[in-house]
């Protein structure tokens, strides 16, 4: 996937997604809005060694929360939502969601 292919908000219709992360301090998810990202305080032993599991964020789209690894939430790593109804595929641009557009 190349950089063109991922804009932040690129369709109209979905302007009430959040453009930007927001982050939580204490683990709540009911107040996990989508968008958000709680950064877990011992990185997880889950996943690979290399690039472990992080955080939970909430899709941006849809709300489905799931685990991030290191790479998704500091190195703009694409994410494909996990979700039964969605399939949102973004990545983090410092605290900017950026989703890819449909082509």
């Amino acid at each position: 996937m190349n950089e063109e292919s991922l804009q932040r908000n690129p369709n109209p219709k979905e302007g009430s997604m959040p453009a930007d992360l927001q982050f939580l301090e204490e683990w709540i998810p009911e107040r996990m809005a989508p968008g958000t990202v709680f950064v877990l305080e011992s990185e997880s032993k889950l996943g690979n060694t290399q690039n472990p599991y992080v955080a939970v964020m909430s899709c941006p789209r849809c709300g489905t929360l799931g685990l991030i690894t290191r790479r998704q939430l500091c190195e703009g790593e694409t994410m494909i939502c996990g979700g039964d109804t969605c399939s949102a595929e973004y990545r983090l641009d410092g605290e900017a969601i950026c989703f890819r557009v449909p082509q």
